[in-house]
């Protein structure tokens, strides 16, 4: 298998860290992806595949397309077979907006390629205050809370006031005027009144995932 020049494989990073190496399709070129995927495929190994646009998806070879399990919505694509996911993980991702869908749901396939399952609640920004108050006893059951928002990005502090949770927060990109492109969102969590709120880069659910997984694998081992 050619694999690009620019393309090393880090098959061992999963021993090391506990995560998968995952291969960012955004600014690579059609030909690239299809070298890794094939490359994936030939050596039996799943991949993690984040920021593969439709578009892109679209102009993959036919061949290469089936052994991708794509979803739009989170612009991912697997390959490959991933764990069963463990029912008994307490993992919730929680998005303020129905446009911040996408940046969760980055999140859930990160999580479920690594074998870790969560409940997914969407749509509980702070406008509608008693959405999020709804769903605080079911909050309060889990160890680790993502809360994807964007705009002035005060969910995660609300979230982050009424549960002893983790909070791993992602700003996103969604927003008029000020808002848009995430700066807001993301200096409102890093400047959160309530303590402990960490927060990743803005429209990374990926990380927030990854984060999670992290915190995970050291409560199980």
């Amino acid at each position: 298998m050619n694999l690009p020049s620019d393309f090393l494989p880090d098959d061992e990073r999963s021993n090391r860290t506990g995560l998968d190496e995952a291969v960012f399709c955004e600014s690579k070129r059609i030909e690239q992806i299809e070298r890794i995927i094939l490359y994936a495929v030939s050596k039996r190994r799943s991949q993690l595949l984040t920021r593969l646009n439709p578009k892109t998806y679209s102009s993959l070879s036919d061949e290469v397309r089936k052994v991708v399990d794509y979803e739009e919505v989170s612009h991912t694509g697997i390959v490959g077979d991933y764990p069963e996911s463990d029912k008994s993980d307490q993992i919730a991702v929680v998005a303020a907006g129905s446009s911040d869908v996408g940046v969760a749901r980055e999140a859930v396939r990160t999580l479920a390629y690594h074998g870790r399952s969560c409940s997914e609640f969407y749509d509980v920004g702070v406008a509608g205050l008693w959405r999020i108050t709804n769903i605080e006893d079911q909050l309060r059951q889990m160890s680790i809370v993502v809360v994807v928002a964007g705009m002035d990005a005060a969910l995660p502090t609300v979230v982050a006031g009424l549960i002893p949770s983790s909070i791993i927060a992602v700003p996103t990109s969604v927003g008029y005027g000020v808002s848009e492109g995430g700066r807001s969102a993301l200096e409102t969590i890093l400047s959160s009144c309530s303590p402990g709120v960490v927060t990743v880069n803005i429209d990374n659910g990926f990380g927030a995932a990854c984060a999670a997984i992290r915190i995970m694998n050291q409560v199980n081992s």
